[in-house]
């Protein structure tokens, strides 16, 4: 009977060895505040860009109704997740998985939020390279406008070098500098990009109806840009992961810090995305660029700033989405394939990753059009409803109560953005797929 205790007290050790030792749990002594600059760098992508060209798709009504619903739905779909996180005396749901394996039991929790959650932030890794790398381009064809024309490829490349080092970081506490410039570079490419199109004035002979001539080609624009909004808020796949590294006692727990460093997130996302949003349509109208800052033009040194801004806020939200894959890789590695946890086995691992993801992005650069397609599928799940059918899975609200009517309210308009969002996007893939030549 001694020997069985003892067995159990070296495996609980162990697990508690290994705990220390991956990103996610290793490190737990963050302030609310890092909080707050780790959920705006998840949040405000380079999509926020995009913003008044998907506002000339869907008009000023509906433009602004989607929105303001997509920011009040993602809030509250946010703080259930951060209520959930300690809601079992003693014990901490530190990853999203964990969560879903506790509403819906250990293996089919597993296979509905492992693959969705894998699907946005791998998928989210390679959009941000390719981002990156064209960022990174225009920056040179701006500088160099006699210059030799070099591929989107090289670009990429660039861009990806920097990775194969900061992947290095060990857990999300040793990348919160990164975040931070990550969080004020947002801030500021969104204010250049707003600002600057003031400055200009309205263009003349402004136009704010549909862009498309024929129906058709009206109401699909309209659903991509559905999708292009609704997925402009999609920080929750790491949320349960940045809260699992602040401190946490039975009197003060971390649902407090977390909360208050969110609301402050979300204040900085509005500031980020309505401006841009509608100041953009107002200045261009449906003549807008799918980026804004290709219709500002001049001058070319605030443009140049604005794109080196946004290549250094998605070097940090790559980081921030990668994290809890390396955790995902390093806990199958550590705990399923019986390796020793070592800094070797670290290097290996995360630098495959990052060679992973940057040869998918130098394969497939329209990558944006096939992430608002599977997007849609593991986007709007993870972000609008998840949180809400685990909450009356595990809550059990009474019927036809307020907290039961929010909750089916958002998880009927999340299965219609699952439904409506990849129609649109899959014809933008089409359309892009026409031209394309490999590795050009």
């Amino acid at each position: 009977m001694g020997s069985q205790g003892s067995d159990g007290d070296v495996d609980k050790q162990k697990q508690k060895e290994i705990d220390n030792w991956l990103p996610i749990t290793s490190s737990r002594n963050a302030k609310w505040w890092y909080s707050t600059f780790h959920n705006v760098t998840a949040m405000v992508g380079a999509g926020v860009l995009s913003l008044p060209y998907a506002m000339s798709a869907l008009g000023w009504g509906p433009g602004v109704v989607i929105l303001v619903l997509s920011w009040v739905i993602t809030l509250y779909t946010l703080w259930q997740m951060v209520e959930m996180h300690e809601m079992v005396p003693g014990k901490r749901f530190d990853r999203y998985h964990e969560l879903g394996q506790y509403a819906f039991g250990e293996k089919l929790g597993l296979y509905i939020v492992v693959p969705q959650q894998l699907v946005v932030e791998v998928g989210v890794d390679i959009v941000y390279m390719v981002t990156g790398g064209k960022s990174l381009q225009k920056i040179y064809n701006l500088a160099q406008p006699n210059g030799k024309p070099l591929k989107t490829t090289y670009f990429i490349m660039i861009f990806a070098s920097c990775h194969f080092v900061l992947a290095h970081l060990p857990n999300f506490n040793a990348i919160s500098m990164v975040s931070l410039a990550a969080a004020v570079m947002s801030l500021s490419y969104s204010t250049i990009a707003w600002a600057a199109s003031v400055h200009k004035g309205i263009e003349k002979n402004v136009e704010y109806g549909s862009r498309a001539s024929t129906t058709p080609a009206k109401v699909f624009n309209f659903l991509s840009a559905l999708g292009d909004v609704a997925f402009a808020y999609a920080g929750h796949n790491v949320v349960l992961e940045i809260q699992a590294t602040i401190p946490s006692t039975p009197a003060k727990p971390s649902k407090g810090p977390m909360w208050r460093g969110v609301v402050f997130a979300y204040i900085v996302v509005a500031m980020c995305y309505f401006p841009v949003a509608l100041v953009g349509y107002w200045v261009y109208g449906n003549k807008v660029e799918d980026n804004i800052l290709i219709s500002l033009e001049k001058p070319t040194w605030l443009i140049i700033m604005a794109n080196a801004f946004v290549v250094i806020h998605v070097i940090g939200s790559y980081q921030l989405y990668a994290m809890p894959v390396f955790d995902m890789i390093e806990t199958v590695l550590v705990k399923k394939l019986h390796f020793k946890p070592s800094t070797m086995l670290r290097f290996v691992s995360r630098n495959l990753y990052v060679a992973f993801t940057m040869f998918v992005a130098i394969t497939f650069p329209f990558f944006g059009g096939l992430l608002g397609f599977f997007g849609g599928f593991a986007f709007a799940p993870t972000t609008y409803f998840l949180p809400c059918v685990m909450w009356l899975a595990i809550y059990k609200p009474r019927r036809f109560s307020m907290s039961w009517f929010a909750n089916c309210i958002c998880i009927i308009l999340g299965v219609l953005l699952v439904i409506l969002a990849p129609i649109g996007a899959l014809r933008s893939i089409i359309l892009s797929a026409k031209t394309y030549k490999f590795y050009s």
